[in-house]
């Protein structure tokens, strides 16, 4: 299941009426609770809009339909872990160049070295500070700006 936030108006397509200059942040993420907040916090945003996945197939394929600007997933999900899905997201085309940042409560430094050294352009822990998150999800739609 996923959810498409900050649509303006219903359409087959979740961006036809979406502002063009708006980023798209895709959180991958199972609990309910934490998917309410991150949501919340990016919709204080005018410049962002949020799709949320509650599990890692759905999310990675709305990453493939939607080409998100950047995602953020939580490591421990039940279908696949964070690790497996960064694999598949690396090793498709279509998602290969969208960069991935973990957002885990696995705040351990090996597993933190772990998912740097697996490719997720961040890792944060939970719990965050809402400002530190606002400048990882900033710097790295601006790192995907800079790719393209």
């Amino acid at each position: 299941m996923y959810t498409i936030q900050n649509q303006q108006k219903k359409s087959h397509s979740p961006f036809s009426y979406a502002n063009p200059h708006q980023k798209t942040v895709l959180y991958i993420e199972d609990d309910l609770a934490n998917i309410q907040l991150v949501e919340q916090i990016i919709e204080r945003r005018n410049d962002l809009r949020i799709l949320t996945a509650n599990s890692c197939h759905g999310g990675i394929m709305m990453a493939q339909d939607f080409q998100p600007d950047v995602i953020v997933m939580d490591i421990n999900l039940p279908d696949l872990n964070g690790f497996e899905a960064l694999e598949i997201l690396r090793n498709d085309p279509i998602t290969a160049h969208i960069p991935i940042m973990a957002l885990s409560a696995a705040a351990h430094p090996e597993q933190i070295d772990k998912g740097i050294k697996a490719g997720f352009f961040m890792y944060m822990t939970k719990p965050f500070h809402i400002d530190d998150f606002m400048k990882a999800i900033d710097a790295t739609i601006f790192s995907s700006i800079k790719i393209h």
